[in-house]
């Protein structure tokens, strides 16, 4: 694959805010870009379009809750929705990937780095769904169904 990398973003989907993160298939690093605030009419299509147009992915890896016991929950649906509407729009692939547990690691991680002094003020919910984007998209990146 080398010499061939592509850029890929990372959704984590919530009813509050969205989380993004950057990432490409060569170095399978991501890093954290932005936490968008949902409107109340939904995602902000037109913020998500400039993060599209700058960043121009091949691709797309949207985080889908689902219940510790795999069933779905209140926010698989709208989720799913999401990731069908990013496709749509913006004509890439998208790529759904469990998010189970990935605001837990995305918490543990900032708490780490605060703790190191890598980060210096407090963490802020906004902080937790960028890094749960990276989570999600190192997830996507390092898994066997890649593709």
């Amino acid at each position: 694959m080398a010499g061939n990398a592509t850029t890929v973003l990372a959704f984590d989907f919530g009813l509050r805010r969205i989380g993004i993160a950057a990432g490409n298939t060569l170095t399978a690093t991501a890093q954290p870009l932005v936490t968008l605030p949902t409107l109340e009419t939904g995602p902000d299509w037109d913020a998500i379009g400039r993060c599209m147009r700058e960043w121009r992915p091949s691709a797309v890896v949207v985080g889908v809750p689902y219940n510790m016991d795999g069933s779905t929950g209140s926010l698989t649906a709208p989720a799913q929705a999401f990731a069908a509407e990013l496709g749509s729009r913006f004509g890439v692939a998208v790529h759904e990937v469990d998010e189970r547990l990935s605001s837990r690691e995305a918490e543990e991680e900032l708490r780490r780095r605060r703790q190191t002094g890598e980060l210096a003020r407090r963490v802020r919910r906004d902080d937790v769904d960028r890094e749960a984007a990276c989570v999600l998209l190192r997830q996507w990146l390092n898994g066997p169904a890649r593709g």
